[in-house]
């Protein structure tokens, strides 16, 4: 079933195309990659879909219903939820506290039953010890906990936009796990914006490929390596 999708999707920023007449689709329980180099066009297009910015032209479906100028809230209320490059804890809240959040203000619960649904969240994705403060997490539970409190929003797509990034070998084959099973559990669409190309080819199902804000290939990891556009564009000539 098809999640989410986009009709020529452009963004100009003063004369910039940002993105550029993107079209694609999500199904549920489908981890697909957004891969390209700096300045493609990635956060942009994740910015779009979740309502932080409007699009120049185009069209947004969320499950058949047309979200292309709806504000960010009601994106989120409606199912869609996202990460950030970079993650900023709510100082002065403990670990469950920050998870919480996404129930109180996305989804209307009550501070009880924010409670107990973040601390299921959290026990799903392996974090224990709830009243710390996130100054004593490692960066593994960080990233977890952003997830967890994206998912407290309880969404049906869901951008982890670089989550993998600054974490360590062992670390990363922790998250791969623990987004794999989430997508598939909870039948999730899954955008996954990622870097190192070890963790698209293992994680996602498909990937799309961003160059200067248009889509140049997209298809399964092993057949968009081989693709001599994206090598020159973004691989660096090795597939």
């Amino acid at each position: 079933m098809t999640k989410l999708k986009t009709i020529g999707l452009s963004r100009r920023f003063l004369g910039l195309v940002a993105v550029n007449k993107v079209s694609f689709s999500m199904d549920e329980g489908e981890i697909l990659g957004i891969i390209g180099p700096n300045g493609a066009g990635k956060t942009t297009f994740i910015n779009l879909i979740s309502g932080i910015i409007m699009p120049g032209e185009g069209k947004i479906e969320y499950k058949g219903q047309d979200i292309t100028y709806m504000p960010a809230h009601e994106r989120a209320r409606l199912g869609i939820a996202r990460t950030y490059q970079l993650i900023h804890p709510l100082e002065n809240l403990s670990l469950i506290e920050n998870v919480m959040v996404g129930s109180i203000f996305a989804r209307g619960h009550s501070m009880r039953e924010a409670r107990r649904r973040a601390a299921d969240l959290c026990g799903e994705l392996g974090l224990k010890d709830l009243d710390r403060d996130t100054s004593k997490l490692t960066i593994l539970e960080v990233k977890k906990m952003e997830i967890a409190r994206a998912l407290a929003n309880e969404p049906e797509v869901l951008f982890l936009d670089e989550v993998m990034a600054g974490l360590n070998a062992d670390e990363t084959k922790d998250l791969i796990a623990t987004v794999q099973r989430i997508a598939r559990e909870r039948k999730l669409a899954v955008g996954v914006v990622e870097h190192v190309m070890g963790v698209i080819r293992e994680l996602t199902h498909r990937v799309i490929v961003l160059e200067a804000g248009e889509l140049i290939a997209e298809g399964p990891y092993e057949e968009v390596s081989k693709n001599p556009r994206v090598v020159e564009a973004y691989l660096g000539g090795a597939a």
